[in-house]
C-alpha cells in the first residue's frame, strides 16, 4: 500500500499553465499566507537557465500562476556574479511572519545558496549568500532553538557520498558549528546521494523531514523520496530514518520528461495533525502533489528504520 497517495488531478501545474514562455515547471516550495497557498516554482527558460515563478491557490490543489516571474537572476551587484547561470530549487520557511526563501544560485563559480525574504509575496528582498560553493538543498527549521536558527544542508563532496549536515546561526547570515548527521546507505535506494527536501514539519513524535535520495542505474539515476525523524528539542539527533522510500517515479509524467525517473520535493504542508500534503517536481518537468498520513511516516521511521549514518 502506497504511503503517499497521489492526487487524481496530477500534474497540477505544467508549462502550459504559465502565462510566459517556459520549458518546465518543477521543484516548488509551498507555504500558507493570508488564507491562501503560495507555490514558488522553478522553471527553465528556453535558454536553459532557471527562474522562479509564483502561483496561488485557495485549496492547495488548484494553482494559478502570476503573469510574471517572482525572482530572476540579478543583473547588477554581487548577486549578479553568483546568479549568472540561474536561480533554482527554492524552499520557504516562515518565522515571525517573515517568509525566508533559500535558493540555489548558479554561476561559473559553482553553486551557492542565496537567502531572500518577503512579507507580502509581492516584493522580494535578497539578504545574503549564506554558503560558499558548492552547496545545494538548504532548508531552515521554522523556529529558533536556544537563540539559534538551524538549517539542514548538503555540501558537495567527491570523497564521501553526498550527505546531510546541520548548521547553526544567530542571525540567518553567519552559519557554523556544522555537523554531519545523515549519510546514504550502501546499496539502498539512496546510496548515491541524499539531500534535504521540504523544510521539517513539527509533529508530536519529532521533526518530520522528507528528503530525496538517488540510486544509480545502468539507465541513469533514479530520484525517490524518503523520511527521517529528528528530535524536537535537538534536531541534530535523528530518532529514525525510514529504510524504505515513500515515493518513487511510477506515473508517465514522473518517468519521462526533461530528466526522466525523478520525484523531487522542496515543499510540504501540514494540513492537520493527521495529514501532510507533499509537493514534488516530476521528471524536472511538471508539479505534482499527494497526501500522506503522518502516523504512517512516523511509523516507518520508528519501526522500519536504519542507522542515520549509513550502517555504521
Amino acid at each position: 500500500m502506497a504511503i503517499v497517495k497521489r492526487y487524481s488531478g496530477n500534474p497540477i501545474l505544467t508549462p502550459r499553465d504559465i502565462p510566459y514562455e517556459v520549458a518546465t515547471v518543477h521543484n516548488a516550495a509551498v507555504t500558507q499566507f493570508d488564507g491562501e497557498y503560495i507555490m514558488l516554482f522553478r522553471s527553465h527558460q528556453l535558454n536553459g537557465r532557471s527562474i522562479l515563478g509564483l502561483a496561488r491557490s485557495a485549496d492547495a490543489l488548484n494553482f494559478k500562476a502570476e503573469n510574471h516571474p517572482f525572482l530572476v537572476p540579478a543583473k547588477k551587484g554581487e548577486a549578479a556574479v553568483y546568479e549568472e547561470y540561474g536561480v533554482e530549487d527554492p524552499r520557504i520557511t516562515c518565522i515571525d511572519n517573515v517568509y525566508y526563501i533559500t535558493y540555489s544560485a548558479y554561476s561559473r563559480h559553482g553553486v551557492r545558496i542565496g537567502l531572500a525574504k518577503t512579507t507580502d509575496w509581492k516584493k522580494v528582498e535578497r539578504i545574503s549568500f549564506i554558503t560558499q560553493a558548492d552547496y545545494r538543498n538548504v532548508v531552515i527549521f521554522p523556529e529558533m532553538f536556544n537563540g539559534n536558527y538551524i538549517r539542514l544542508d548538503r555540501p558537495h563532496s567527491e570523497i564521501s557520498p553526498w550527505s546531510i549536515w546541520i548548521s547553526y546561526s544567530p542571525d540567518l547570515i553567519h552559519w557554523g558549528n556544522s555537523k554531519l548527521i545523515m549519510k546514504p546507505e550502501k546499496y539502498h535506494w539512496d546510496e548515491m546521494k541524499i539531500g534535504p527536501g521540504a523544510p521539517p514539519i513539527n509533529t508530536k513524535a519529532g521533526w518530520l523531514h522528507i528528503y530525496h535520495g538517488v540510486f544509480p542505474t545502468m539507465d541513469g539515476s533514479v530520484y525517490r523520496l524518503g523520511v527521517a525523524l529528528h528530535d524536537l528539542s535537538d534536531p541534530s539527533k535523528i530518532i529514525g530514518v525510514g529504510d524504505e522510500w515513500i515515493l518513487q517515479p511510477e506515473e508517465p509524467y514522473e518517468r519521462t520528461g526533461y530528466v526522466h525517473n525523478v520525484v523531487f520535493t522542496c515543499g510540504a504542508i501540514k494540513l492537520n495533525d493527521s495529514v501532510v500534503r507533499i509537493y514534488w517536481g516530476a521528471a524536472d518537468s511538471v508539479m505534482c502533489v499527494g497526501d500522506a498520513n503522518i502516523d504512517d511516516l512516523v511509523d516507518l521511521c520508528l519501526n522500519k528504520s536504519r542507522h542515520p549514518m549509513g550502517g555504521t
